[in-house]
């Protein structure tokens, strides 16, 4: 079977030229809502069900959207008949990934992934991200996630570029010194 990377790049494609004149940001955004709901495993047993038409799949997608108060575009609407039409519902996620950085390749901007021993407040967040906007030479849109083994320090991932200096890199860096 082909790689969900493979799968999902001519939609994500598809979905960014078809979306020329439309925001962008809200569409990317429809887009990972619906992500995440594919990405349900009883949602998507309920799909993969040979006796259940896509209409009713598309339909159970537009209920959870109605309850979650998101509201689709066309162009998201469009995607999403497409995908399950084409029994690509698992790829799903990996297209809103896609889209999400031709998005921000446009833009100029990437994503950055924050680990943090602890929480971090906004002022002191507004420092680290324009530190690391220096440092990787582009505009981020920082996520923080919280990770108590680094016990200090932060580990950024920004694409496939990765920062390190957390406490528990420094000790690992210190244990092979010694080892060796």
């Amino acid at each position: 079977m082909a790689e969900l990377a493979t799968i999902a790049r001519p939609y994500a494609e598809a979905m960014f030229k078809a979306a020329a004149g439309a925001d962008l940001g809200a569409l990317a955004t429809q887009v990972d809502s619906l992500a995440a709901v594919a990405a349900d495993a009883d949602l998507r047993q309920f799909a993969d069900n040979p006796n259940v038409p896509p209409a009713q799949v598309f339909d159970l997608f537009a209920q959870v959207a109605d309850a979650s108060s998101l509201t689709l575009s066309d162009p998201a609407k469009n995607l999403l008949q497409a995908v399950i039409d084409n029994g690509r519902l698992a790829a799903l996620p990996q297209v809103a990934a896609q889209f999400r950085k031709l998005v921000n390749d446009r833009a100029g901007v990437a994503d950055a992934v924050i680990q943090s021993a602890f929480a971090i407040d906004d002022a002191l967040l507004g420092e680290v991200v324009a530190t690391l906007e220096r440092r990787f030479g582009r505009k981020l849109n920082a996520h923080v996630e919280i990770d108590p083994e680094l016990i200090g320090g932060i580990r950024a991932v920004v694409g496939d570029e990765v920062l390190d200096t957390s406490v528990k890199a420094r000790l690992e860096q210190m244990k092979l010194a010694l080892a060796a």
